[in-house]
């Protein structure tokens, strides 16, 4: 941790940063859709989803990509509404267009200054939604902190990779639950 010394003044620490958590589906193969962002092979309802929607009860701040925004549209989400209401949510586009007074905050870039003070603002975990291009280049950055995957039983042979690039962060496993159906929940920590 850096801290800071001024003459005559205690020891200063940077304040405490919230994680940002990749919350997200996956199937076996790697995929957090597939192709045409086909999502319909994952589960949208069940225990997996009872408790995804819990965890969601638990995050401050919502961040995703452009794509990941606009896919929201194919479900009803009208440009301009924020998809997690009692979230600030926050899209990361250097193009996508939105009405003024919009419910969602818009970032044209998503450089690591910007992000940890994010971290540093906010009022508890971030839920990084996605995509898996974003998803990579937040890992390059060391900004992601904790993993949360739901495996699903599925094969989808292509689509969005659960990380496009990126580096190995480094995992940590601190969790799996097993449900009936064959969904598995797992955890990690990641070291950076």
């Amino acid at each position: 941790m850096l801290a800071r010394f001024a003459v005559g003044s205690p020891l200063l620490a940077e304040p405490k940063m919230h994680p940002i958590i990749y919350d997200v589906a996956v199937s076996i193969d790697g995929f957090i859709s597939g192709p045409s962002e086909d999502i319909s092979k994952f589960p949208h309802d069940g225990p997996v989803v009872d408790d995804y929607r819990a965890r969601l009860a638990e995050y401050a701040v919502a961040i995703m990509g452009k794509c990941t925004y606009e896919f929201g549209y194919r479900f009803g989400l009208k440009p301009g509404t924020n998809p997690y209401q009692h979230m600030r949510t926050i899209v990361f586009s250097s193009s996508i267009e939105l009405p003024e007074n919009c419910e969602v905050e818009v970032r044209r870039k998503a450089d690591q200054l910007l992000l940890r003070d994010i971290k540093r603002s906010s009022d508890g975990p971030i839920y990084f939604c996605g995509g898996g291009k974003f998803a990579g280049a937040l890992l390059a950055m060391g900004l992601i902190d904790l993993v949360r995957l739901k495996r699903a039983p599925i094969l989808l042979g292509g689509g969005v990779p659960l990380f496009e690039g990126g580096r190995d962060p480094g995992l940590r496993h601190l969790k799996t639950k097993n449900y009936q159906d064959g969904y598995v929940y797992q955890e990690y920590e990641t070291a950076s």
